[in-house]
């Protein structure tokens, strides 16, 4: 992803992001703006009009096949 914006639409905070790669589960916040993701990863300094808290949830962004 590119620099992280200084305003988003949504951020969701403190998930644990699994982002479909095979790469490790890690802490992320994510930034969503229109309806796409903007940045990934410690956003602690980003404004969003709206904000979830997603302690102690995985987060999941994109699509994930349930059926592998």
């Amino acid at each position: 992803m590119t620099e992280a914006p200084e305003s988003c639409d949504t951020v969701i905070r403190h998930g644990t992001l699994i982002d479909g790669t095979a790469a490790p589960r890690r802490a992320a916040d994510i930034a969503v703006t229109d309806g796409r993701i903007a940045a990934l990863g410690d956003l602690a300094s980003i404004h969003a009009e709206r904000q979830i808290d997603a302690t102690g949830k995985a987060v999941a962004p994109g699509f994930i096949d349930v059926h592998t």
